[in-house]
């Protein structure tokens, strides 16, 4: 004789397959985006980027009107791109930083490793979210920030293309107008030339928006280390800002050659289009990038291990 539960129980669907990377990558982006405060570091990071790419441009671009001879070594692109992987790279931090932290302050980790009780496979999917997300933002965003403060750098001569090379005076020679100071405008020639291709323009562009991402993965790791939004957040802006500055104290003769490897001493090649002009105390573009990714793969790497070890 049949009962009632178990025809209950013979209607329902045989198990099959388990839960894989693939839930997991499907679950964190529906938590990332259901969450009110991602669209808005979004929002500002787009805003803050693109607003003061065009305000510098602006800057420059009545600097040059009323002072021509200002155009000399002038690296129009890096000046409107500054904003971005500067303050964008503090806006980044807060979403790799929640990306992790907000479940620990929910207690909703637990859910989460309940549902999911592999925890490899639960870091590295909200990994490659953040990893993605961040990559996608800090690209349309770059190239925002580029367009916006090219539009407001018009007219200059300084402002790099994607599309046709760009000559910029390499120096000036300055002399007084005749009859002396005060009577008008000084005298002035431009001395050789740097020429700015789209592959210069290109690679600060990308670079910069690679950087960014990088940031965010640096505040992912904190995040998984910390385990508290605010501590993550903290330790990021000190790492990327506050110990840079605390360095400059130090003797000129080594300080840079511990600044070579900080994290965020990339920005200040990477975003450099002018040939030639990039800090001679850093490495070149790449290498210098390379310091930056091992920070982030360092602490990614310490995070997971804590991850799977400590108790939620």
């Amino acid at each position: 004789m049949t009962t009632s539960s178990d025809v209950r129980l013979s209607a329902l669907p045989p198990a099959s397959g388990h839960a894989g990377l693939r839930g997991v990558i499907a679950s964190e982006f529906t938590k990332i985006r259901s969450v009110r405060s991602t669209y808005w570091t979004i929002a500002a990071l787009i805003i803050v980027s693109v607003g003061i790419a065009a305000l510098v441009g602006f800057g420059i671009a009545n600097n040059i009107q009323n002072q021509p001879w200002n155009k000399a070594g002038t690296d129009g692109t890096q000046s409107i791109l500054i904003p971005f992987f500067e303050l964008g790279q503090l806006i980044i931090a807060v979403i790799g930083a929640m990306a992790i932290t907000s479940e620990y302050s929910t207690g909703m980790i637990r859910t989460s490793l309940t549902a999911m009780p592999r925890r490899g496979t639960v870091y590295l999917g909200k990994l490659i979210v953040l990893t993605v997300v961040s990559l996608v933002i800090s690209l349309v965003t770059s190239f925002l920030a580029f367009f916006v403060g090219s539009l407001t750098l018009s007219g200059s001569g300084v402002a790099g293309s994607l599309f046709h090379n760009v000559t910029v005076p390499m120096g000036v020679n300055m002399s007084p107008p005749k009859g002396g100071p005060g009577n008008g405008p000084p005298n002035y020639t431009f001395v050789g030339q740097l020429t700015i291709t789209p592959a210069h323009v290109l690679t600060a562009i990308v670079g910069c928006a690679l950087f960014v991402t990088v940031v965010s993965l640096i505040a992912f790791g904190l995040g998984a280390i910390i385990r508290h939004t605010a501590g993550a957040i903290t330790s990021a802006i000190g790492l990327m800002f506050v110990l840079s500055i605390i360095i400059q104290i130090l003797p000129d003769n080594w300080r840079w050659d511990i600044m070579r490897f900080f994290p965020d001493a990339a920005g200040r090649v990477i975003s450099v289009t002018l040939p030639g002009q990039q800090n001679p105390h850093l490495w070149s573009t790449w290498p210098q990038f390379l310091v930056t990714v091992t920070w982030a793969a360092v602490l990614v790497i310490v995070g997971g291990y804590l991850f799977r070890k400590r108790d939620a």
